[in-house]
């Protein structure tokens, strides 16, 4: 990020003093926080927004392989992977798709203009800070693509005076490697981190029956780094920045061959993401925050039997005014200007590669003794497709102190790709220029529940509506604004502390239907569970995750099933010392051969190969310097 923009920031905002010195940078290590839902911070007890954490002690615990993978512990969120790490993935929260979820990485959008989604699958875990994911439309605070949810992940962040540097070596099945250095500190007004990391991988076979060239191994090779400054210049002004860069290569299996003809590709890729901040107080009841940010997503892809490229890269500039005011007797108010402008480059002729979106959002909130209320609304201005309105409100009722119940009402939106407006004939389809935004309405009934000391239910019962959906015509030319859908859905998670073993349960039930024809939506399944078991003994911790899928189809016309499957994954620690520790990971334990997603060979189908048993053993160590 340029200095330039940061000296921009300061100069838009004179006389700001900050209301709590570092309060967002201190609410990212604590669980119990939430920042998504109205891009401040607020207890997550208080937001009316579904919601999971997890934090860096979460992340550390549950060692997931990729973000992917701790995405899939979350109830009401679906992954179905092309094939071990490093591979695309679809994404599903609710029964919504991919692109219909906004991802956000320290609160720049990331993500790729023409595919719709986010390459999370190349976002080493290593690098993180902190996930959020909200379940549920909030278009109405973050504008278009977040009709099913929104996903923010933060960078690593200083913590503690002094010096604190890191180390972490891990290897295992597959001849994975996992290296990471890094080093972080601060003193009273200023905190950094600064870390490196290799991942490599000789991955597996990605496909079944193929072509004779996709009969290999496909290998993933990850470089990343990233660094984050924060600083307090008084008890009253702070301002920081954030950068991420993960670059490499990833091999694919391609059943569907080079018109026609076998092939044997592989991405050259990098996602980068920038952001500098400056957090002040005006007076006693109002603080602002302006934000702005960078991202790029590109990748290369080439072939080694034919010659030349293919590239779709996206660049992505934002800016954020975001204000929040307390009026006193339970009101609050929060109001925020954005910009973006995206930037597509391809080798493919698109008809229009830039385009920019303005947008104001307002939104009021009470909080009584007993009731509490939620109501906004936003404006976005899209240079492409006009004005678009949307508005969500909720209601709270404290029943008693444990119990509380939340009504809300959500509307989303989301614009078409430039893949979806454009994509150039290329044997199969081409894109629609004529198309219309998605839209979506959602209603959702919450109880939460603290049952006992050490035992907390929440619960959620919905229903999304959905029109103008964007797929593939039944003769596949084209895409199209021809279908309605809806999700009818239910969520519960329920935590749990008993002889010393901390369990997490979650589960979701959704009916995810087309309307147009009766059938339901391609590769979601209708119920899953979720269930994390962890225990420690002195210095030595053990835990287990168990994940079971029913069965989905794999087409939209739903005449190819793929089963249900269970997962079971164990795990177990060693702090030798407070310097030193060790883990280890036994995933997929009973070696389940299982697929998400399916693809087409000589005619017959075939189903992806999900990572078999596998083996990770890892040493991290910290010095006190």
């Amino acid at each position: 990020m340029k200095l330039s923009r940061l000296a921009l920031a300061i100069a838009l905002t004179p006389g700001l003093a900050l209301a709590q010195t570092s309060s967002r940078e201190d609410a990212l290590k604590l669980s119990d926080t939430l920042i998504t839902a109205n891009r401040d911070v607020e207890q997550r007890s208080d937001s009316s927004a579904a919601s999971t954490v997890f934090t860096r002690a979460d992340i550390e615990r549950l060692r997931p392989a990729s973000v992917p993978k701790l995405l899939a512990q979350v109830p009401g969120v679906q992954v179905a992977n092309y094939g071990g790490r490093g591979a695309a993935y679809g994404l599903y929260i609710r029964g919504t798709s991919t692109a219909q979820t906004l991802v956000l990485i320290d609160g720049v959008r990331a993500g790729s203009a023409t595919a719709g989604g986010a390459a999370l699958q190349f976002l080493s875990v290593d690098q993180i800070e902190r996930v959020e994911v909200l379940r549920g439309s909030r278009s109405a605070i973050h504008g278009a693509d977040a009709m099913g949810g929104v996903i923010q992940i933060f960078t690593r962040r200083g913590e503690g005076e002094g010096l604190r540097p890191h180390m972490r070596i891990a290897g295992g099945s597959d001849s994975i490697w996992e290296r990471t250095l890094g080093l972080s500190g601060g003193d009273e007004r200023t905190r950094f981190n600064l870390s490196a990391g290799l991942e490599e991988t000789a991955g597996i076979d990605r496909t079944r029956t193929s072509y004779a060239s996709d009969a290999d191994h496909d290998a993933y090779r990850n470089r990343s780094w990233a660094l984050s400054l924060s600083h307090s210049f008084a008890d009253d002004l702070e301002a920081g920045f954030t950068l991420l860069d993960q670059r490499g290569k990833t091999e694919i299996d391609n059943p569907f061959g080079n018109w026609g003809a076998p092939a044997a590709p592989y991405d050259e890729y990098s996602t980068s993401t920038s952001t500098v901040w400056l957090d002040g107080r005006v007076n006693d009841i109002w603080r602002s925050r302006i934000e702005l940010g960078h991202s790029e997503d590109k990748q290369e892809n080439f072939d080694k039997l034919f010659p030349g490229s293919t590239v779709n890269n996206t660049y992505r500039d934002s800016a954020s005014w975001l204000n929040t005011l307390t009026l006193g007797n339970g009101h609050g108010l929060r109001l925020g200007l954005d910009y973006l402008n995206d930037k597509v480059r391809s080798s493919s002729d698109f008809g229009v590669s830039n385009r920019d979106n303005k947008a104001a959002f307002v939104q009021h909130s009470f909080q009584g003794d007993r009731f509490g209320t939620e109501l906004g609304m936003r404006h976005d201005d899209n240079e492409q497709f006009g004005n678009e309105n949307t508005f969500n409100g909720a209601l709270s009722y404290q029943l008693d102190g444990d119990n509380q119940l939340i009504l809300s009402y959500s509307e989303g939106f989301r614009v078409p790709t430039f893949a979806d407006l454009y994509w150039p004939f290329d044997g199969f389809y081409r894109g629609n220029p004529n198309l219309k935004p998605e839209k979506s309405r959602s209603y959702e009934l919450q109880w939460r529940s603290q049952l006992s000391p050490s035992t907390r239910l929440e619960t959620s019962l919905y229903r999304t509506d959905f029109q103008d959906l964007i797929t593939t015509t039944s003769d596949w030319s084209t895409v199209d604004n021809i279908n309605r859908a809806r999700v009818n859905g239910f969520e519960a998670t329920l935590k749990q502390e008993l002889f010393g073993w901390h369990g997490d349960l979650g589960i979701s039930i959704i009916d995810p239907r087309n309307r147009e024809t009766g059938h339901n939506l391609p590769n979601r399944a209708k119920r899953t569970l979720n269930l994390n078991l962890d225990r420690q003994f002195g210095s030595i911790g053990v835990g287990a995750s168990f994940t079971a899928v029913s069965s989905s189809y794999g087409n939209a016309a739903n005449t190819s099933e793929l089963p249900g499957y269970g997962v079971l994954d164990l795990r177990a620690s060693w702090q030798t010392n407070s310097e030193l520790a060790f883990d280890m990971k036994l995933a997929n334990v009973l070696d389940k051969d299982y697929s998400r997603l399916l693809y087409q060979h000589n005619g017959q189908e075939y189903g992806y190969q999900e990572t078999p048993a596998s083996l990770m053993i890892g040493m991290t160590w910290t010095p006190q310097l």
